[in-house]
């Protein structure tokens, strides 16, 4: 507003303000952040994520503790520990399924977004309702195969653990299920014109 109040000389010069003002306006609003998403779901989904996140953490140094005393014990103590490549193997899948988990509500996965920038908004919002619809099958396919494949071996025991096989398969149902419910929240922000705030801000 001040620009054009500094340069009413001229028709040109004030229509050149004009338009500027309104080019810097339509650049703010397109600059302007989406509001957080917030919610019932929001509430359970942020922490849960926050936990999801810490546990993958803890569980890849406990894996590299794990590596380096079953090293340590063949190469050093020339006794190699039997439990730790099983109990290793194990925790893999526990901080891969929950971690991969976590990066669907983070946006943390690798994704193509060059062709989908250059479409419209309103297409590009349709396009990702689509592909947050197709995460939550792919989550549904890891509850029932879980399910089913956990269900066959439960009366199983893991060699060197003593553990049921059933543990192998129990993160591949929770990571499912969270997997399903980051995608709802995602998709009720896009219809709400929210932002998903990752949980490690």
């Amino acid at each position: 507003m001040k620009e054009i109040e500094l340069a009413p000389e001229l028709h040109l010069q004030d229509g050149v303000a004009k338009l500027d003002a309104a080019g810097a306006a339509v650049a703010s609003s397109e600059a302007t952040p989406e509001p957080p998403m917030t919610g019932p779901l929001t509430a359970i989904n942020a922490p849960v994520a926050r936990f999801g996140m810490y546990f993958a953490v803890a569980g890849l140094l406990v894996i590299v503790v794990i590596v380096f005393y079953q090293v340590f014990g063949r190469y050093v103590l020339n006794s190699s520990p039997t439990w730790t490549e099983s109990l290793a193997l194990v925790l893999v899948l526990y901080v891969t399924l929950i971690g991969a988990a976590v990066g669907v509500r983070d946006a943390g996965h690798i994704g193509m977004e060059s062709l989908l920038v250059l479409v419209p908004e309103r297409i590009r919002n349709r396009i990702e309702l689509l592909i947050h619809f197709l995460v939550m099958a792919f989550g549904a396919a890891m509850i029932y195969n879980g399910y089913v494949l956990g269900s066959s071996v439960a009366q199983y025991k893991i060699p060197n653990l003593g553990l049921p096989e059933l543990i192998r398969y129990v993160p591949l149902v929770v990571s499912g299920l969270l997997i399903i419910s980051f995608s709802v929240e995602h998709v009720l922000a896009l219809v709400q014109g929210k932002e998903v705030v990752p949980s490690w801000h």
